[in-house]
């Protein structure tokens, strides 16, 4: 749903070769084929693999950096090639390999440099599957668990800042959800169902644009439970942080209406 980030990953290059490819049999007459690539030195294999995602063949990029990992476990290119191969599953929109990749390479290789760049990479892969409001937010806040991760990781890197700046539209995204409920809520006469979902956005998404709204939501539930002293109290917040906003001018006109005894400030 969101836009892509452009991501910091360095392609380190070696000397060009061919990947010459292979397919056998299991046996004449067998069911299944088996595709092989043929042992390569890891140089000319991490190449092809470099060439393929040049290229823009991302799956088959990630394919063949698994293969260097798989024929070369012990080189120092193995290692990289882990991480490129997350890195290509990303760029092919792959998220779930993309996130497995990564978290392999985290549990090999919890304290690698690159491990900050791994953590990202997992997050903005949740981050980049969240959907609309309407459905399951499960992905949602799997992406805002990771985001925290790297800012409480790594606070003074590039990736947190970004991080944080992601947190903030995570947030919004989850505040809107409940908003999303609470007005169906609403609109069913489920009142006290609907304050519970409203007071969630005030009590764990304060800092989000859909405050404002939520607090003019509870003066209409308050109100219709019958309960004008804690409409009065959810109005006189939204005068006091939003006075200029269509929202407190809503409630004030309420208020005046349904409970002329009260003030709405």
């Amino acid at each position: 749903m969101f836009e892509r980030s452009p991501l910091k990953l360095a392609v380190l290059a070696v000397a060009m070769s061919a990947l010459v490819l292979t397919s056998g049999c299991g046996g004449r007459g067998g069911k299944n084929k088996d595709t092989a690539y043929v042992a390569r030195d890891v140089d000319t294999l991490y190449m092809a693999a470099k060439t393929r995602l040049d290229k823009g063949d991302t799956k088959q990029a990630a394919a063949l950096f698994d293969e260097v990992e798989r024929q070369h476990p012990y080189s120092p290119w193995a290692r990289r090639a882990q991480l490129m191969s997350a890195f290509s599953y990303y760029v092919a929109r792959d998220y779930s390999k993309a996130i497995q990749s990564a978290q392999r390479f985290l549990s090999i290789h919890p304290g690698n440099k690159d491990a900050p760049y791994a953590f990202y990479l997992v997050a903005i892969s949740y981050y980049e599957q969240i959907s609309d409001v309407s459905r399951d937010q499960k992905v949602t806040e799997q992406a805002k668990q990771a985001l925290t991760e790297v800012v409480r990781r790594y606070p003074g890197t590039d990736y947190a800042g970004d991080a944080r700046l992601k947190i903030d539209l995570v947030n919004d995204h989850l505040a809107g959800k409940e908003m999303t409920i609470g007005r169906f809520y609403q609109r069913s006469g489920k009142w006290l169902a609907a304050t519970i979902r409203f007071r969630t956005v005030i009590d764990d998404y304060q800092t989000t644009s859909h405050t404002p709204e939520a607090l003019y939501r509870l003066v209409e539930c308050y109100l219709a439970l019958g309960v004008p002293e804690e409409a009065q109290k959810s109005a006189a917040v939204l005068g006091a942080n939003y006075g200029a906003s269509k929202w407190y001018r809503r409630a004030f006109a309420l208020m005046n209406e349904y409970a002329p005894g009260t003030e709405a400030t």
